[in-house]
């Protein structure tokens, strides 16, 4: 009998984007922009920082399992506490939904290419995985309601979507919800929510209070607190108290949940996020459509371009590691051909466009070689 089950054995391992440190090693590079992790690049939440420092002196004692968060977070969001959960970051109470729900006969449905970190740990339960193609990058609902059948159990919905930036709007959404069974529980994985909150035609789905819907948010990514691990999610209380019966029992850590709260009170850190994210999107998609890329609209922190080839994808990968410019090659999400490139400060925006414009027509050139 085999040590590993099959289903973990076919299984690779989440790799994280390349560190600066790793890319200033290889190239012996002074300046590295790291645009591959969907980062935030103003660093964290000052306050947030601060609390953390302010609890340090406790760290000889345990955790109280995120409940002043989860206070904080009800009362934000007019629930009760019974509706809360707070983990390390938005994947940890994602494991724990797939550890508390799934059983073997059961199946998750989501589209192709879904977010890596998702694909990890559903295909970890050795339960089928099904998937429908994107429509034009987008999650194509209809077919994904077509696709529901009687062992489907989780529906994985990202909005806005990792890796390309799309969303789902509250028309599309409120048609494809008819279409699932009430025994079927729907992801919403909102880790970019703060980028797309303020769109007219965003579903929030604080205002589906649905009692199969499960809502995951995170601080990793506006808040800048991706070190930390820290993240949140809503659903029927229900849900939740299975959820905590699986959950580690001092998650988060003291100092990841005081960053958490402090975080949601600086509305000012915020502002100053969104603003250079709003700037960095209409920078990039101006700058890549110009060279001729294709582009794919982006409601979240970062730009999806999809080029010819998996090899024209690496090359200038590569040619853009070599000039101090990280991004995302997002074959192990599924897309060989594109790649990820999320927003950074002004300067690292702009160094990334010229790099592009050196890497893109070294490949054309190439390509014509060739």
């Amino acid at each position: 009998m085999p040590l590993v089950p099959p289903y973990i054995e076919s299984l690779r391992p989440y790799e994280a984007g390349r560190t600066i440190e790793s890319v200033r090693k290889q190239y012996g590079l002074a300046r590295i922009a790291k645009l591959a992790s969907n980062e935030n690049p103003l660093g964290a939440s000052p306050k947030a920082v601060e609390a953390m420092g302010r609890t340090l002196a406790g760290l000889n004692l345990y955790p109280n399992g995120g409940l002043e968060l989860r206070e904080v977070l009800a009362q934000q969001f007019d629930l009760k506490v019974e509706n809360v959960i707070a983990g390390s970051g938005s994947e940890g109470i994602m494991s724990n939904i797939i550890r508390a729900f799934l059983c073997d006969e059961d199946e998750v449905l989501t589209t192709e290419a879904a977010f890596i970190g998702f694909q990890v740990l559903a295909r970890s339960r050795g339960i089928k995985y099904r998937t429908v193609p994107y429509l034009d990058w987008h999650y194509d609902l209809p077919a994904l309601a077509a696709a529901i059948n009687e062992n489907t159990k989780i529906i994985y919905l990202a909005n806005p979507n990792n890796p390309t930036g799309t969303i789902f709007t509250k028309h599309q959404f409120d048609e494809f919800y008819k279409h699932v069974p009430e025994r079927v529980l729907i992801i919403l994985d909102e880790a970019y929510f703060e980028y797309a909150k303020d769109n007219p035609r965003y579903p929030d789905s604080m205002h589906y209070r649905y009692d199969n819907v499960i809502t995951l948010r995170t601080f990793s990514k506006a808040y800048g607190l991706a070190g930390a691990r820290i993240g949140y999610g809503f659903a029927h209380e229900e849900l939740i108290r299975n959820l905590l019966k699986v959950k580690l029992p001092f998650e988060p850590s003291t100092p990841a949940q005081a960053a958490g709260v402090a975080a949601l009170a600086d509305k000012e850190f915020l502002h100053r996020s969104l603003e250079l994210n709003a700037r960095g999107l209409r920078l990039l998609a101006a700058g890549l459509a110009d060279m001729g890329l294709t582009v794919v609209p982006s409601e979240a922190n970062f730009i999806m371009t999809v080029l010819s080839s998996e090899q024209e994808a690496f090359r200038i990968f590569e040619e853009l590691l070599s000039q101090g410019v990280v991004v995302r090659p997002l074959k192990a999400f599924g897309l060989p051909n594109c790649l990820r490139i999320s927003t950074g400060t002004d300067e690292d925006n702009s160094l990334a466009l010229h790099a592009f414009r050196r890497s893109y027509a070294a490949s054309i050139g190439a390509r014509g070689a060739g």
